[in-house]
């Protein structure tokens, strides 16, 4: 089984994506051949349009931006999908998923709808998305266990997907949430803003600037 792993985030490295597709992979059936593409500019290469649309299934991971996918992600799937319409490549089935900001996962729904009314457009087939909540403190949780702790609940959601993949077949989306409080996740975020603040020579009554 030929399988296209594309990250959506515009970060180079070190991604919430990055993470989740790595952890996802480990959980994939061995003999399957991989193929991985980073999808944070605007323009795809030739080359990288004929690899994916070879393949049997693709996998697309990327956070969510206001509510919706992101802008240079956009630009890329208008790509794929007119030379994949062009070129009449065969029926090719796509999972989603989507980590976000906020602590619920199902603030993801939106992105998930617009990338299975791609998939439409695309002459794909869809498979499944997961809506991952607490997407912001993922890349910091590298090398842990996704099966245990804080992250139970997005390993079990990735075994799920795991098996659907494995077998080609569609399913309901799945939405997580952190296993912690609400409210620890939230003073967490607060002080992510506020050290950015400081590292970009800000005071914290700045941000409600109109100026």
């Amino acid at each position: 089984m030929k399988i296209a792993l594309i990250n959506g985030s515009p970060k180079v490295e070190k991604s919430a994506s990055e993470y989740i597709l790595a952890s996802l992979k480990s959980l994939l059936p061995d003999g399957s051949e991989f193929s991985e593409f980073k999808f944070n500019h605007v323009k795809l290469s030739g080359p990288d349009l004929m690899k994916i649309a070879d393949t049997d299934l693709m996998i697309f991971a990327f956070p969510l931006y206001v509510d919706g996918i992101p802008s240079h992600l956009l630009h890329c799937l208008y790509q794929l999908e007119t030379y994949l319409n062009t070129n009449k490549v065969k029926k090719i089935r796509v999972y989603a998923i989507v980590n976000c900001g906020f602590y619920e996962g199902h603030q993801a729904s939106t992105a998930l709808d617009m990338m299975k009314n791609w998939c439409s457009k695309a002459s794909l087939v869809w498979g499944q998305g997961i809506g991952i909540g607490g997407g912001g403190f993922l890349a910091s949780l590298e090398g842990n266990p996704i099966n245990q702790g804080y992250l139970k609940n997005l390993g079990d959601a990735l075994k799920n997907i795991a098996v659907n993949i494995s077998k080609n077949q569609e399913s309901e989306s799945i939405y997580t949430v952190p296993n912690f409080p609400r409210a620890i996740y939230m003073v967490g975020g607060n002080m992510g803003w506020r050290k950015q603040i400081k590292e970009n020579g800000l005071r914290q009554k700045d941000i409600y600037s109109k100026r």
